[in-house]
C-alpha cells in the first residue's frame, strides 16, 4: 500500500496542496472548517506523527528551544537529560543552542557568549517554537546590562519563557532554581562538624549571581560556627579543572594553609585533586574537599568526591513538565525552588592533629 500523500489529503479534502501546506506550517490563515477537515484527514490516514496533529489543533509546532552557556560542562548534559526524558514523553522536540565552545575564561569570550543568546533568542522567534528554557548566561549575571534583560522580556510576550538556575532582575519572569546559599551552607557545615576549622574557597566569578550566593552560605556557616574567614583563602576567577589546580597550589604554598577546601564547582574540585596530588599532599588525610553540583565524574574521580548535588536531572524534569503547561497557558507558580542535598564520598575526613611545636 502506497503511502498518503498531500497530493492525496488535498483531493479528498476538496482544496489545493497550497491549502494543506498552509494548514501544516501555519503560514497562513485558513477557515476553521477547512482547517478542520485537513487536520481530520491527516489523523485518519496517520499522514504524519502524532505530534504534528497535536501541533495543528493546538496551533502548536512541538519545538521547544533550549540555550545553554557550556555543553561541555557536565553539569549542563545533566540537567538536559532530565529535561530530553520528560519533553519526549510530552511530544515535544527541542533546538540545543550552546552559547560557548571554549573554557577560557576572559571577558571578550562572555561578551560573544551574550551575543550569541541574542542570535538563538532572534532565531527561535523565526522558528516559531513553542517555547524557551534559558540556563546559566545572562540569566547568571548579578547585573545583567539593561539591553539583555529587554531581549528575554520581549520574547517572553511572544512565547512561554523560563529560567533554570538564575533569574533576571526586575522581571516577573517564571524560572526554578536550586538554593545555592543553602547548598554552600551544607557543605561548609559538613567540614565544620568533621572539626574543620581553617577553611578557603575556591572558584566561581564575583559578577554571578550563583557565586555571590554560594558565598553567602560560605561566610554564613562559618559565621554560626564562630569561624574566621580569612581574604587570603578566598579565591574567585574560575570554574575550570585548571582554575582549581592553580587556586589549589596557591593555597598550598601558603605559610599557613587550610585544611579544607570548599571548591565552587566538581571541575574545580577535581582540579584541586590534582594540585594536592601533585603537591603530595593526601586527600584527605591532609586535606579536605566538597564540590559542587555532583556531575558524574564526582563518583568516579580517587578518592571519590564529597560534592553537594543540586539535583540537576530533577530540575531538567521539572523543568519540562513546567514548561508544557506554560505552554497550555496553565498555572504554574512563578518561582519554583530545587532543595540540593549533600553527597557525602571519600574526599572528606576530620583533620590531622597539629603536631606539636
Amino acid at each position: 500500500m502506497r503511502p498518503v500523500t498531500v497530493y492525496d489529503i488535498a483531493r479528498e479534502a476538496n482544496v489545493s496542496v497550497a491549502t494543506v501546506s498552509r494548514v501544516l506550517n501555519n503560514t497562513a490563515p485558513v477557515k476553521k472548517e477547512t482547517r478542520d477537515r485537513i487536520v481530520a484527514l491527516i489523523n485518519k490516514h496517520q499522514f504524519q506523527p502524532n505530534a504534528l496533529a497535536r501541533s495543528l489543533t493546538r496551533k502548536e509546532t512541538g519545538m521547544i528551544g533550549f540555550i545553554l552557556p557550556d555543553i561541555t560542562n557536565p553539569f549542563f548534559p545533566e540537567v538536559l537529560a532530565g529535561f530530553d526524558h520528560e519533553a519526549r514523553k510530552l511530544g515535544y522536540t527541542y533546538f540545543l543552542c550552546d552559547t560557548i565552545s571554549t573554557n577560557e575564561e576572559n571577558d571578550r569570550l562572555y561578551d560573544r557568549q551574550y551575543e550569541r543568546e541574542s542570535q538563538y533568542l532572534s532565531l527561535l522567534m523565526e522558528k516559531q517554537v513553542d517555547g524557551i528554557v534559558m540556563i546559566g548566561g545572562r540569566v547568571d549575571l548579578a547585573k545583567p546590562d539593561g539591553a539583555l534583560v529587554q531581549e528575554v522580556e520581549e520574547a517572553s510576550k511572544r512565547v512561554p519563557v523560563l529560567l533554570l538556575n538564575g533569574s533576571l532582575p526586575r522581571t516577573n519572569l517564571n524560572r526554578i532554581a536550586a538554593d545555592q546559599k543553602f547548598g554552600a551552607q551544607l557543605a561548609v557545615q559538613h567540614l565544620i562538624e568533621l572539626g574543620h576549622r581553617d577553611i578557603g574557597v575556591i572558584g566561581g566569578f564575583n559578577h554571578m549571581t550563583n557565586t555571590l550566593q554560594r558565598l553567602q552560605g560560605f561566610r554564613a556557616a562559618m559565621k554560626e560556627a564562630s569561624l574566621d574567614v580569612r581574604k587570603e583563602w578566598v579565591l574567585t576567577g574560575g570554574f575550570s579543572v585548571e582554575k582549581g589546580q592553580e587556586f589549589t597550589a596557591k593555597l598550598l604554598n601558603m605559610k599557613r594553609r587550610p585544611s579544607a577546601i570548599f571548591c565552587m564547582n566538581d571541575l574545580m574540585a577535581i582540579g584541586a585533586l590534582k594540585a594536592a596530588h601533585r603537591a603530595g599532599v593526601n586527600v584527605p588525610g591532609e586535606l579536605s574537599l566538597v564540590g559542587y553540583d555532583d556531575i558524574p565524574q564526582a563518583s568516579h574521580s580517587i578518592p571519590e568526591l564529597t560534592t553537594i548535588s543540586l539535583n540537576s536531572h530533577e530540575i531538567g524534569r521539572q523543568a519540562a513538565q513546567t514548561l508544557d503547561k506554560m505552554i497550555a497557558d496553565r498555572k504554574v507558580p512563578q518561582h519554583q525552588t530545587v532543595v540540593p542535598r549533600l553527597v557525602a564520598r571519600e574526599t572528606t575526613a576530620p583533620p590531622r592533629p597539629a603536631s606539636p611545636e
